[in-house]
């Protein structure tokens, strides 16, 4: 496109690629594409040089290194960077062609500092002081940072619901930022239409960056203290050697130009890390697409203005010295699936008909743009993932091979803290702060190699990047990928599914009928067929608020049922695992805090630690003994066995955890993973004993059953394994169960329970239930960079014995200093919902911010969790909590709260105990 081309000529011009089958339906779903080498980025200085072609090595390869970093862009950067800060020295980069020439080159190089999330918002934050002050300070060289301020649009109601969430998120982290009033915009940026505003965010402070600035400057930063860099050098292939107990490690990498030792491998190859990963056997589950944004001709009067993100549109405008980028996510990105080994600094054609509506909305929000000209347009190649998530952490395949890939067009503004992350994960074993966001074993190993599962969320997610994040919102791409037994029983009686792990799990169960997931409809993209009168799809857009929820009232009752009656829970989406073999005991004295050398029948709520004493997960343990047949409620095996149950959304990373750990203790056990083969259902509530009574062949009394013990029973003829727990504060029982049990034993126990006043209850009722109780959610109110003694959890740890287990030193050494921060339950009078990341004050000082917070109905009360500092860096003891006032703000309005150090409902475990 040439300059100075109106808008209307823009649209003829689509128009004629129309008719000239520019773009066939079957290519605008996925495009090879041929791609030009014109440069048109529109920075003054990129590492690509005119007329280059393939030489040697820019350096001889070292016959082996500690860490081999494999791809040049912004992640294999500041991972090499943040590493040298951390001591190492013996590395090697690796790029294929020079530096940033994939995608790092032509990225926009915004940062925003602001997100719906505590962590990101700390990545960024370190991203923003290395790049805006360390670097510069270190090298003397200059990283391009502009700051410039961001600008967050909103257009409705909940838009600008959602930006007072953020802004309330940045005081606990100082971040300044303002809800500006449509006029207060405008006299911010004059040029911008407001008439169909009702507000925006303005965050002074944040900027943009130079790709290419500021990758050299982390090269030469780490080069500085050691590190190598060689480019020019294609990597073709990963050697992994397999050990004698079967485990596979990285033990060289490969090229044209020879081998490099080493026993580790990070794959930051962006597009390219799919092909990376097969060389070793590692999935990597992420997608490449074109994604573009034109630069226009100057614009009179742009000149300072900050970056604006109008998310409603779905475009982002960019200032690019006195001109502006403009780019978006839409409905219909090209996929480009035949990746080439050969692009490189390389752009696609851009398609109009595609990209068009960035124009119009940028046109809306800028009206002068309207007679401006396009000066270059720039579409080149990004990687995205099924949940616009980042790609980190050790590959669950192969040990000493990462991943630092799938970046989703923030590979720069996430970089740094990313970066850092990631290079503590390679020195120490796990990183600093909570990434399981991020980590890999997020997903299910079923999914990580599922092409469908990958490009229909990848997909949604690409087209859902600007939508307004609500608490309750659900994808509906990929589903219906693992269902258990009583799927189609619960559907047919109104069931609402969530999606966890690819799971379909109950959420909620209407009144009105039931609401089937369908199969992918790209929101009618691609010459799809768009649902029409898509009831699931209609129930989860009633849900898209900030206030309560239109089916509250639904999760009400169903609570409210759990608490005076009897609820059935369908929780077969737990994982379930079996611990055996000689070496056991061993095994689960080490990874287990709580003390399980109890008899056979015992069930054990404990956690498991890092190094760090952070909390890798809560389960259950209970102690089994061999039977006569083996089965899939007791496997064979002699000596010591255990039952491990575990949230179903966070199987994976209980998997990957505790298998490391046996590795890396050199335990002889297996571990056999039952998730598929067994169903569970949970029956909580006052009258869940009379209930069950009826259905199974066994004492429920207190003194025959008592509460944290188990027995393998018969129900209906079938033998299930019963355990007295409870994840919602109940007197109750799980029972787990082959799957051909799972429809007879719960219809024989909704039978039974029908004059009990029975229901059937789902996961938004246990979210309720069980933080009324105080009862922990991991990755929520307890999480990898949290202790067990910070979360209250002091009684699962085997402190008082001698026996030691992983993470004991760190929790000693905690306990020994006093505690800087701790978990607190709140409550507030009012009658407004909360759902977390709320701002905590203590006195009138920000101390931290809500994890989770849901509304207790049996106490008619909000409530909420979140972990409060001091902010002299004080010990936080138990007289600092009570000597303290505290207010909680949401979206900028302050509520007076009240401060519990442990639940306010049944506070003495009582009806756990069946004490009513």
């Amino acid at each position: 496109m040439s300059a100075l081309v109106s808008f209307l000529q823009r649209r003829q011009f689509c128009r004629l690629l129309q008719r000239a089958s520019y773009f066939s339906p079957s290519r605008l779903y996925s495009v090879t594409g041929e791609h030009t080498r014109e440069k048109n980025v529109p920075y003054t200085k990129t590492l690509k040089e005119d007329g280059y072609k393939e030489s040697q090595p820019t350096k001889p390869l070292p016959k082996s290194a500690d860490v081999v970093i494999i791809g040049g862009g912004s992640l294999g950067c500041q991972t090499l960077y943040h590493l040298t800060k951390m001591g190492m020295t013996n590395i090697v980069l690796l790029e294929r062609d020079r530096l940033t020439s994939g995608t790092t080159w032509h990225t926009a190089g915004l940062l925003w500092q602001l997100r719906p999330s505590d962590v990101e918002v700390e990545l960024l934050a370190h991203t923003r002081q290395v790049v805006s002050s360390d670097l510069e300070q270190e090298t003397g060289l200059s990283t391009g940072w502009i700051q410039n301020g961001g600008l967050f649009i909103a257009s409705n109601k909940q838009r600008l619901d959602e930006y007072k969430r953020l802004m309330t998120l940045g005081k606990v982290y100082g971040i300044e930022s303002y809800v500006l009033s449509p006029a207060e915009t405008k006299d911010l940026y004059p040029l911008m239409n407001v008439n169909d505003l009702y507000g925006t965010l303005y965050v002074p402070k944040d900027g943009t960056m130079d790709p290419a600035g500021t990758c050299t400057t982390l090269t030469r930063a780490a080069a500085a203290k050691g590190a190598t860099v060689i480019e020019n050098c294609p990597v073709t292939g990963i050697q992994v050697q397999t050990n004698d107990l079967g485990i596979r490690k990285v033990e060289a990498v490969e090229t044209k130009y020879g081998s490099i030792m080493t026993p580790c491998v990070v794959n930051c190859a962006g597009v390219w890390a799919n092909k990376l990963g097969r060389m070793a056997r590692v999935n990597v589950p992420l997608i490449a697409m074109h994604h573009a944004y034109v630069v226009t001709e100057r614009i009179e009067g742009i000149q300072n203005m900050p970056n604006v993100r109008d998310h409603d549109a779905s475009v982002y405008l960019r200032l690019q010295g006195d001109a502006l980028s403009v780019g978006g996510y839409e409905a219909n990105p090209i996929f480009w699936d035949e990746v080439s080994d050969e692009f490189a600094f390389g752009l696609f054609d851009l398609n109009w008909d595609v990209f068009m509506q960035h124009i119009e909305g940028a046109i809306n929000r800028v009206p002068v743009l309207e007679k401006t000209g396009i000066k270059s347009t720039v579409c080149g190649p990004e990687s995205f993932t099924a949940d616009h998530k980042p790609l980190m952490g050790e590959a669950p395949e192969v040990r000493g091979f990462f991943l630092g890939c799938g970046f989703n067009s923030a590979g720069m503004m996430l970089g740094g803290g990313c970066g850092k992350e990631l290079a503590h994960w390679i020195i120490h074993g796990r990183p600093e702060k909570d990434m399981y966001g991020y980590d890999i074993r997020r997903f299910h190993r079923s999914l990580t190699d599922h092409n469908r599962w990958i490009k229909e969320r990848s997909h949604e997610s690409y087209a859902k990047n600007y939508s307004v994040v609500f608490p309750y919102d659900e994808p509906l791409a990929g589903r219906n990928m693992r269902k258990d037994p009583l799927h189609q029983e619960l559907l047919s009686q109104g069931c609402v599914f969530q999606e966890r792990h690819g799971w379909e799990r109950p959420g909620w169960f209407s009144q009105k009928g039931s609401a089937p997931v369908l199969d992918y409809d790209y929101y009618g993209a691609y010459g799809s067929q768009k649902h029409t009168n898509y009831k699931y799809n209609k129930l989860l857009g009633a849900e898209y608020t900030f206030d309560f929820p239109p089916h509250h009232d639904v999760i009400r009752n169903e609570c409210l049922t759990c608490r005076n009656a009897v609820a059935v829970f369908n929780m077969s989406y737990f994982g379930k695992f079996y611990l055996v073999g000689p070496d056991a005991k061993k095994a689960a004295d080490w990874l287990f805090t709580a003390d399980i050398n109890k008899p056979p029948g015992s069930t054990v709520y404990t956690c498991m630690l890092n190094k760090r004493g952070g909390t890798e997960s809560d389960l259950t343990v209970s102690r089994i003994e061999p039977r006569p047949q083996s089965s899939v409620l007791a496997p064979a095996f002699e000596g010591y066995g255990y039952y491990l149950a575990i949230g179903g959304a966070v199987a994976q990373h209980n998997w990957s955890h505790i298998k490391t750990v046996l590795q890396d203790q050199k335990f002889q056990c297996e571990l056999l993973d039952c998730s598929e083969d067994l169903g569970m259902i949970s029956i909580q509530g006052p009258q869940s004993r009379s209930v069950l009574q009826e259905v199974i062949d066994t004492d429920l009394s207190n003194e025959a059953f008592p509460f944290s013990t188990h027995k393998i029973v018969k129900a209906c003829g079938h033998e299930v394994r019963a355990m007295r727990l409870s994840f919602v504060g109940e007197m109750g029982w799980e029972l787990h169960m082959p799957r051909a049990a799972c429809v007879p034993v719960y219809q024989a126990v909704m039978a039974a329970g029908a004059k009990y006043g029975i229901s059937n209850a789902g996961y938004r009722a246990i979210d309720s239930l069980s933080i009324e109780k105080g009862y922990r959610h991991w990755h929520a109110d307890l999480r990898p960079d949290d202790t067990p003694l910070e979360a209250s959890l002091a009684f699962t740890c085997k402190l008082k014995g001698t026996t030691p287990f992983l993470g004991r030193e760190a929790l000693e050494a905690q306990k020994a200093r006093g505690l800087h921060r701790r978990l607190l339950c709140f409550t507030i009078e009012e009658k407004i919902p909360m759902f977390g990341l709320e701002a905590i004050f203590r006195n009138g000082k920000p101390v931290g911010h809500l994890r989770r917070a849901d509304f207790g109905f049996a106490i008619n009360k909000t409530i909420g969790y979140g972990y409060i500092r001091d902010p002299e860096g004080g010990i936080v003891s138990p007289d600092f909590v009570k000597s303290g006032e505290y207010t909680l703000e949401r979206m900028g309005v302050v509520y007076s709260a009240t401060a519990y150090l442990k639940s306010p409902f049944d506070p003495e475990n009582k009806r756990v105990r069946g004490i009513y």
